[in-house]
């Protein structure tokens, strides 16, 4: 069967979410020299890849990218490619500070607001105390704090830096800076910081169950309604494409 499902010309490795710490929790064991950028691709980054051939090519260079949501988890079945779960990019730095917090991992916060960006580590510290925060950052820096920013990063040698810039602007500063970075992990995590501060509710267990994430978010942030008509357009595009 392949150890990948193609979605519209992207190669998503079949990983649960299990399967998927237990590779991270490797990459951080083995001290690596790289950098390795772990991408949660979602269908809006899936359309964009199409036109964008910058961020198509970050997506091919990163070091592991996962199924961030359920409509490539349904195209890729009705296709035949058989993704076997949704691996977001919200339950994959959950999973990551359960396991700092037995392992005693480093991590670093970029992105937020100056408010939620506090808010959130000390949500985390509380939460997890046996992992470290080396550093943090809101994500309304200048140009020269971005160079300072960069450098603090550098000087840590993290294990997890944890980037909430939105997407796809977080997996471009990534992919920007990795060779200054210096961390074994970076991950884009959209807005998986507000949740956890508290900022943002967290959907519901019942209405993940039902792949209706996307309503229940809809509804608590109806700003995002221009955002949610990608979808109707990737089904069709994804259903009807065809591979090379």
């Amino acid at each position: 069967m392949g150890k990948y499902a193609k979605v519209m010309g992207i190669n998503f490795p079949k990983l649960t979410l299990d399967r998927t710490i237990e590779v991270l929790s490797d990459v951080i064991e083995e001290n690596r020299s790289e950098l390795f950028h772990v991408i949660t691709v979602n269908p809006e980054i899936t359309m964009a890849c199409q036109k964008d051939t910058s961020l198509r090519s970050i997506i091919e260079e990163a070091g592991l990218i996962t199924a961030d949501g359920v409509g490539i988890v349904m195209v890729s079945r009705l296709r035949g490619g058989n993704l076997p779960e949704r691996v977001t990019g919200y339950d994959t730095l959950l999973r990551l500070l359960d396991s700092g917090n037995q392992k005693k991992w480093s991590f670093y916060f970029l992105g937020a607001d100056p408010h939620t960006n506090e808010k959130v580590c000390e949500v985390i510290r509380n939460k997890y105390p046996a992992l470290s925060i080396l550093g943090r950052h809101h994500g309304f820096f200048t140009q020269s704090e971005e160079d300072k920013i960069v450098d603090e990063i550098g000087t840590l040698k993290l294990d997890i830096l944890v980037v909430a810039l939105g997407a796809p602007y977080a997996e471009r500063w990534i992919h920007q800076h990795k060779s200054k970075l210096h961390a074994k992990i970076a991950i884009g995590v959209g807005g998986s910081l507000d949740v956890i501060a508290g900022k943002v509710k967290e959907t519901p267990e019942s209405w993940k169950r039902l792949n209706l994430e996307w309503l229940y978010r809809l509804i608590q942030q109806p700003s995002r309604w221009k955002r949610q008509l990608i979808l109707p357009k990737f089904a069709i595009r994804a259903l009807t494409f065809r591979e090379k």
